[in-house]
């Protein structure tokens, strides 16, 4: 297969180029800022305390008037006086202009002491910030300086790592390729004998389980068959294992089981062989904590309901789903095997065929019907008179639920359908539907259950068939088979491996 490459070589120089310019630029960057890292600059000095020399001189002289001398008497005394008493308004105004001013010295000579103090604070925490911011600009520089190598250390770990996981899984391949070819050559002789040992074994494991069931029935016999011996003092019948024979002389008769009327599905429906149908069931259609799960979903359409009838009921686990939720529920199946289950488990369940056991109830007497796997049991006449009785006897607003297998479905039909000797015709999802809305129910929908996983499915073309290169005439070839391959896929996925099973959900309105 030719290797598609999704790098060419005018990416690798494209990409090349491009990594150099942005190395051009991170170095003109770094440079640049390198160069942008500013010095210390200069601080101003603080400045000198203020001259204090006339702030005491100033506060013993301002008051004039009280600094004058005494008149002396006589003649010179009493000119003094005149004179004060001439000049005295305006020294008291200078003396009055003295205090203003040493009063405002005084004020002012605190603050001004503290001003040098300030200003010398300031100027030391501009410095320390100018430095602090400085050391910062160079340790900026020196990260940056180391992101270069780092990146770089990173490209070279991961290339390397790269490369060793590639030679890894080669040589894991190898080892895988030689120990695959060396088991081939060691099973080629007796995968054979394995298989045919693996397949005697499951036989083998459905014979026992049978068995097991066989012999819990025939306890349950032969435990009634003695109860009832004892009530009339007579001793216990032999089992009758084999329809009566008729009475000598007249022409031989059909057996007397199953019931007349009843539909042909039982596998067997007999009382003393009706375990078979039993076991078939716990071997292939699962045990009763998986079914009891596939049937929770149907709980929630019959909450609110009571006397919800379960057609076909087998072991009992719809019917104990409705009990632990409160809804008074009854059951009807034609197994003797199961209906004996369901009894033992204190469960409310009658022996005898859907039909006739409808055609006993009363109109509008019913809360809800289900019947899981039971409808391709029957023949179309006996279902289109089911569905007809089911319709008369459900009161309205009342649910009507007809599970059974998707035959729509290849792997639900070659499997599931064909596999049980019971099946007496596959019915269509449309059919089924049809059938429902023919006898009146309304709102009837058609609900696909038991999805496969993606795991039974066919796979779509793998992933990296979309990597191609479209701009080569092989890649747009590649993902244009991709593209095909993927729609019949999904056209085989829908038809071989659609949902198994189905319902039919409708309501009597």
């Amino acid at each position: 297969m030719k290797v598609v490459r999704t790098v060419s070589e005018a990416d690798l120089v494209r990409l090349k180029q491009a990594r150099h310019e942005a190395d051009r630029r991170y170095n003109e960057a770094l440079t640049a800022l390198d160069a942008a890292i500013g010095a210390l600059p200069g601080m101003p000095a603080p400045p000198v305390a203020p001259d204090e020399t006339q702030v005491t001189p100033l506060n013993d002289l301002w008051a004039i008037t009280r600094a004058m001398p005494a008149a002396p008497g006589g003649w010179r005394g009493r000119l003094a006086r005149f004179v004060l008493g001439l000049v005295k308004p305006a020294l008291e105004q200078q003396e009055a202009f003295n205090a203003a001013l040493v009063d405002h010295v005084n004020r002012n000579v605190a603050q001004q002491r503290a001003v040098p103090a300030v200003v010398a604070s300031i100027i030391d925490q501009a410095r320390h910030q100018a430095e602090h911011l400085i050391h910062f600009e160079s340790r900026l520089i020196m990260y940056l300086q180391t992101m270069t190598p780092f990146i770089d250390s990173k490209d070279y770990e991961f290339a390397a790592l790269s490369t060793r996981i590639t030679e890894d899984v080669a040589e894991s391949h190898d080892r895988l390729a030689h120990t695959v070819r060396g088991l081939a050559a060691a099973l080629s002789g007796v995968s054979d004998d394995v298989l045919k040992r693996w397949e005697r074994y499951e036989g083998l494991r459905g014979s026992l389980a049978s068995m097991q069931t066989a012999v819990q029935a025939l306890r349950r016999e032969v435990a009634a068959a003695g109860a009832g011996a004892a009530v009339a003092g007579t001793e216990v019948p032999a089992l009758r294992t084999a329809p009566p024979s008729a009475p000598s002389g007249a022409p031989p008769s059909a057996p007397s089981w199953p019931p007349p009327g009843a539909p042909s599905w039982a596998l067997s429906s007999s009382p003393t062989s009706s375990h078979r149908y039993v076991a078939f069931e716990d071997i292939f259609r699962g045990d009763r904590a998986a079914i009891r799960e596939r049937q929770e979903d149907y709980a929630r359409l019959f909450l609110r309901r009571q006397d919800v009838l379960d057609v076909g009921c087998g072991r009992g686990e719809f019917l104990q789903i409705l009990r632990d939720r409160g809804v008074r529920a009854r059951g009807v199946d034609l197994n003797h095997e199961m209906v004996a289950l369901c009894t033992a488990a204190g469960l409310d369940v009658t022996e005898s065929d859907v039909l006739s056991y409808l055609r006993g109830c009363a109109d509008n007497a019913l809360g809800g019907l289900l019947a899981a796997q039971v409808v391709e049991h029957l023949e179309p006449d006996y279902l289109m008179a089911f569905v007809d009785e089911a319709f008369r006897v459900l009161s309205p607003g009342s649910p009507l639920v007809l599970e059974t297998i998707n035959v729509a479905s290849w792997s639900a039909f070659f499997t599931s359908y064909i596999r049980d000797l019971t099946h007496v015709r596959p019915i269509h999802p449309d059919t089924l539907r049809f059938v429902v809305e023919a006898s009146g129910f309304l709102d009837a929908e058609i609900q696909y259950r038991a999805v496969l996983p993606d795991s039974e499915r066919l796979a779509p073309a793998p992933a990296t068939t979309r990597y191609a290169d479209q701009n080569q005439p092989e890649g747009r070839g590649l993902t244009a088979l991709a593209d095909t391959f993927d729609r019949n896929m999904a056209r085989l996925n829908t038809q071989l491996y659609a949902p198994l099973d189905y319902a039919v959900v409708a309501w009597k309105r």
